[in-house]
């Protein structure tokens, strides 16, 4: 038990050394451009890309993952049920007894409703358990070691704008250093510090910026599409089966669902996702006619469904 738990400390402690090396490759950076290089006529527009490449690197970090509140548990006498039936196709139809009160409309592989052992939970709709985190994140996309994070509901929109503002200000760096890049390939630099600091400038801006943009440009199709990155491997499967497409409702709510509908706040690192992360409006709604909760389908949509200090609200 204490080497597990000395493991585990060890394992926490190396997860934050990728981000340790972002930020001192930006702190550098820092330093050279405004320290060494001292371009004074672009030293505004710099700090402004700055601030907002590390304003949202933190909220990226630091904006804890959405998890199931405790609506989705099973209660004391269901879970009791659960786990003192021995046969499989019980302990189904116990979980499906208790989903009919909930807005999930994805299965696992082989039909049943999708439940965590490890949380206890019923996994809602786009839900996955991170083994890093040790919990179950809400729209889950991925477990990204850059941000020692998961990116999920609560910080997707987060993760976007970090990447958006990380090309920003790898485009600005390059342009700007650029003049005194060609100085240096000719030989007309003088000697000195300056000359280092130019040269590796230009190298890891651009270096930065070609693996950013692939990035970038796969996120973009993902939110254009509304899919997850493991959503885009593993297609959800509904009740008539999988499909990739299943929550995909048109570029524009697509772009609402992670931006929000004031447009004048889709650039600025405050929460502005729609719902909750717990109910997804669907392509087709015909399934929805199984389940009776959809006649109160606003009341899944809306952010304060689960109350202060009930997993989402916790996480927001």
């Amino acid at each position: 038990m204490a080497l597990s738990r000395g493991l585990r400390c060890c394992q926490r402690v190396f997860s934050w050394i990728p981000v340790l090396i972002i930020t001192s490759v930006v702190l550098w950076s820092y330093y050279a451009y405004v320290f060494e290089l001292c371009l004074l006529s672009y030293l505004l527009v710099f700090h402004v890309c700055f601030v907002m490449f590390a304003w949202t690197y933190w909220k990226s970090i630091f904006t804890p993952p959405a998890s199931p509140c405790k609506k989705f548990q099973l209660s004391y006498s269901d879970k009791q049920r659960y786990e003192m039936e021995e046969r499989p196709d019980a302990q189904k139809q116990i979980l499906i007894e208790f989903a009919k009160k909930l807005p999930i409309f994805t299965r696992a592989q082989s039909g049943a409703i999708r439940f965590c052992d490890r949380c206890q939970v019923l996994k809602p709709d786009r839900c996955h358990h991170c083994s890093v985190c040790e919990t179950c994140v809400l729209k889950m996309d991925h477990h990204c070691p850059w941000v020692n994070n998961c990116v999920g509901f609560s910080n997707y929109k987060f993760f976007l704008l970090f990447l958006s503002y990380s090309i920003v200000y790898c485009v600005f760096i390059a342009a700007t250093v650029f003049r005194h890049f060609l100085k240096f390939w000719v030989g007309d630099l003088p000697n000195g510090p300056a000359k280092f600091h130019v040269l590796f400038l230009m190298f890891v801006a651009l270096m930065f910026f070609v693996s950013l943009m692939f990035l970038f440009g796969y996120h973009c199709w993902l939110v254009a599409k509304n899919r997850s990155t493991l959503e885009a491997f593993s297609a959800p499967i509904f009740l008539s089966g999988p499909d990739r497409n299943g929550f995909n409702v048109g570029i524009r709510r697509n772009l609402q669902q992670v931006f929000g509908e004031d447009r004048r706040l889709w650039f600025i690192p405050v929460f502005t996702s729609q719902g909750n992360g717990l109910y997804f409006p669907l392509k087709n709604h015909s399934s929805e006619s199984r389940n009776p909760l959809l006649a109160n389908e606003d009341m899944w949509e809306e952010s304060d469904h689960c109350s202060e200090g009930e997993g989402l609200g916790e996480s927001l």
